[in-house]
């Protein structure tokens, strides 16, 4: 009796498993909780996932998630390329997203990217001229001459207008949205949160490793 007991309860544990197994694979439907894109936007490596975070540092929400993302990025395996792409949609998002590829051709951007965010968020310094990012560039060890000229480059100007380009592709409809692979679109309206978003995310990529296969 005891056997048969622990036979039926190891049945039901195993039929449980399943079913969580196969509600982790439907639960997230396209139109409902990611979009597809009408047209795919070209990765840069078509041998890895690409996951891209567009967003913006004057966004609060996007604030609030760098830290989340950040960390989730961090566990990410080889297969899967994460990359941050600005938005524009004004003057002053332009010059932000200026200031994001003139610390990435500096190579400072691990040290400028949280404090541009803070500055913003948090001190209530806009940042809205080349002027005031150069000054807190320089509390990073750039010099303002350095930072103009980088500012100005003909690599930043190619950046800034890829990223527009890219982000029009995406058809992005507010910041911070995902896009995994140049296909599919996420945003908290779909995914319902923040969290929720880095969830439909592994999902597609889980999608598109197995596409791949």
């Amino acid at each position: 009796m005891l056997i048969r007991r622990w036979l039926i309860a190891s049945l039901l544990t195993l039929l449980s498993i399943a079913a969580c197994a196969e509600d982790a694979t439907t639960s997230f439907e396209e139109g409902k909780h990611y979009v597809r894109l009408d047209t795919p936007v070209r990765t840069v490596d078509p041998n890895k996932i690409e996951v891209t975070e567009v967003f913006w540092y004057g966004c609060s929400h996007c604030f609030h998630f760098e830290p989340m993302v950040h960390a989730w990025s961090k566990k990410l395996p080889k297969d899967v390329e994460f990359v941050q792409s600005p938005a524009m949609w004004n003057r002053v998002m332009e010059i932000h997203a200026r200031a994001f590829y003139t610390a990435k051709a500096l190579r400072v951007l691990d040290k400028v990217h949280q404090p541009i965010f803070e500055a913003i968020n948090v001190e209530r310094n806009m940042l809205t001229t080349p002027d005031a990012i150069a000054t807190l560039f320089a509390k990073y060890g750039v010099e303002e001459s350095t930072f103009h000229k980088a500012f100005k480059s003909f690599a930043v100007n190619s950046q800034v207008q890829q990223a527009d380009a890219r982000a029009r592709g995406y058809q992005i409809q507010g910041t911070p949205e995902m896009i995994v692979n140049g296909k599919f679109r996420v945003s908290t309206r779909t995914a319902g949160s923040q969290r929720g978003m880095l969830e439909v995310v592994d999902y597609l990529v889980q999608q598109e490793r197995n596409s791949a296969q």
